[in-house]
């Protein structure tokens, strides 16, 4: 459905042009503006100027959003998504040119569009991802990526048919912290010998016993069936929609319909500590276990899922392990509390362990030759330089030739995202389930490979 547009649409000399046009106009102002300096953050002096500006959808106009509208102001937004009108609203006093609506199909057909940024709720966000990419739209997506195998592998497929040409980043902002680079090179330099075994963890907790039940109705201000979106019926409810805003998903993304929980929550922000290292694809097994039974409604607040990843060129075959809600690895010593870190990683080698969060790192050598000796840490000069602004080296990337050069694009993220919904799989299997990542099918249950999909209501389909 399309509000009615009570505001002008922004112009300019370039907005009607045809999209590949477009791009190939944006390349020549990127490389133009590199003509004058390049700053810091790694953005183009000049890069604002009204002819090196992205056209650019909001969809989501408020909470997560709020995060994004200092970079959005050195592109152009012209046009506003959001099912709530009083976000819409909020929205519009920032970005007063745009055009608004209500339901992003009709946002993305918005003309002279060269870009999406999506902070929807999780359930939107592979529709969303699949159908700017076969519009050829640069995306932004607010984490995760998508909530089930099949929605994770039909995003990155579309991506990698157009990686050339389309710049996408996946909101896992937290990697553009220093530590992730420097843990990458501390394993891969050798500070703990072989790597062996990797435990990652998360200690949110929030237990519901279901779908809330219906208590009123919407208020005339908010379109809950567009919210609804491709999620099978619910009432409505308004504690779907009490929460702060930036903080509003931990009403909802535990319910299966509507996200994932804490593997597509911090999960995606905590897995990516060991993505970033350990360079896989995707695993050959899963086994999950839990202190819970399966509840058709809710997601599980306690477990503790083991993946093992083939060997690649650089490490053999390896063992990860996710703990969430209270499930925990073992200290390697006495005196290290894991618990002290709410969200971490242990990395295991074969002459030591270190110990991570976002920011941090700790290395711990051990046995008789526990002396550093065989570790050669690299020089400073060849250190990873710093990743500078996570959101603008995605408008960067929109305006290079390097697009597939952002550091959590749709391939890195939906092979990672894609493993956290398998360990969400063998939890539903009950049991130890083999998978071939080529074919997208787990081998020794048959019945396990309806878990990789999810239903959706009559009338939503990921390739719109």
């Amino acid at each position: 459905m399309l509000v009615t547009n009570c505001l002008p649409t922004m112009k300019n000399d370039v907005t009607s042009q045809p999209r590949s046009d477009r791009r190939d106009f944006l390349k020549k102002g990127a490389v133009a503006g590199a003509g004058f300096a390049i700053m810091p953050s790694g953005s183009l002096f000049g890069a604002s100027a009204a002819s090196n500006r992205l056209n650019i959808a909001l969809i989501g106009a408020h909470g997560r959003a709020r995060a994004h509208y200092a970079t959005l102001h050195d592109e152009n937004v012209v046009a506003l998504c959001d099912v709530h009108q009083e976000k819409l609203a909020f929205g519009t006093k920032e970005f007063p040119k745009a055009k608004v609506y209500e339901d992003w199909r009709k946002c993305l057909e918005h003309p002279g569009l060269d870009a999406v940024l999506c902070c929807t709720p999780d359930h939107h966000h592979a529709f969303i991802a699949n159908w700017a990419l076969q519009r050829d739209l640069h995306c932004y997506m607010e984490k995760p990526l998508a909530i089930t195998v099949e929605e994770a592998r039909t995003v990155r497929k579309t991506y990698l048919a157009k990686k050339d040409k389309l710049a996408t980043q996946v909101g896992m902002q937290r990697h553009a912290q220093d530590n992730f680079p420097r843990l990458r090179e501390m394993i891969h330099d050798g500070a703990i010998g072989e790597l062996k075994d990797v435990h990652v963890w998360g200690n949110r907790q929030i237990p519901k016993p279901g779908y809330l039940p219906a208590a009123g109705s919407p208020p005339a201000s908010l379109n809950f069936d567009l919210w609804l979106g491709p999620s099978p019926e619910h009432p409505y409810n308004p504690g779907y929609f009490s929460g702060a805003p930036g903080a509003n998903c931990l009403n909802w993304n535990m319910y299966w319909d509507f996200g994932i929980g804490q593997m597509g929550d911090m999960g995606s922000h905590t897995m990516d500590l060991v993505w970033n290292v350990i360079d896989a694809e995707l695993p050959e097994s899963v086994e999950s276990t839990s202190k819970e039974t399966f509840n058709p409604d809710v997601t599980p607040v306690e477990l503790t899922s083991v993946f093992h990843f083939p060997k690649n060129d650089w490490r053999g075959k390896l063992r990860v392990t996710w703990y969430q809600g209270g499930a925990m690895p073992k200290s390697p010593f006495r005196w290290v509390d894991l618990n002290k870190i709410g969200h971490g990683a242990l990395f295991k080698g074969d002459k030591g362990y270190v110990v991570a969060d976002f920011s941090k790192r700790l290395l711990i050598p051990y046995g008789k030759e526990a002396n550093l000796t065989y570790y050669k840490p690299r020089g400073e000069d060849e250190l990873a330089p710093p990743l500078g602004h996570f959101q603008k080296q995605w408008t960067q990337a929109c305006k290079n030739d390097r697009p597939s050069a952002t550091a959590c694009n749709f391939e890195y993220s939906a092979n990672m995202i894609e493993t956290m919904c398998l360990g969400l799989v063998g939890f539903r299997a009950g049991e130890a389930l083999e998978y071939d990542g080529h074919q997208g099918k787990v081998v020794n249950n048959a019945a396990a490979n309806a878990y990789l999909t999810k239903p959706y209501r009559e009338g939503w389909t990921l390739n719109g």
